[in-house]
């Protein structure tokens, strides 16, 4: 759902509701772990992997139906990891995009 979405349903209960209510309502969320922003679709998922907030996402997005899928892989993290350390980097969030077709849009 893109900010917007959310702030037409909230705007159901209550109508005077502005999209900086929103936009601290998805910072706080982003922050807790909770939802991951999809950059490519300017939307936003909720996330399974919520009691490990500091974990990498791996979002797979169908650019047929725009179906996401969030996968976790302890491998991938590990050796993003390692490259980060090797490069004096800390990270703080990262959440990988890979764009293809899911099964069920595939010919």
């Amino acid at each position: 759902m893109s900010a917007y979405d959310l702030l037409d349903l909230l705007k159901v209960s209550e109508p005077q509701a502005k999209p900086p209510t929103i936009y601290r309502a998805l910072e706080f969320l982003l922050e807790q772990g909770f939802i991951h922003k999809v950059e490519s679709s300017n939307s936003f998922i909720i996330c399974p992997h919520f009691h490990d907030p500091e974990h990498i996402s791996i979002l797979f997005i169908c650019d047929k139906c725009q179906q996401i899928i969030e996968k976790h892989s302890q491998d991938i993290e590990t050796q993003l990891k390692q490259l980060a350390l090797q490069s004096d980097f800390l990270i703080k969030h990262s959440v990988l995009e890979i764009h293809g077709i899911c099964q069920p849009c595939q010919p």
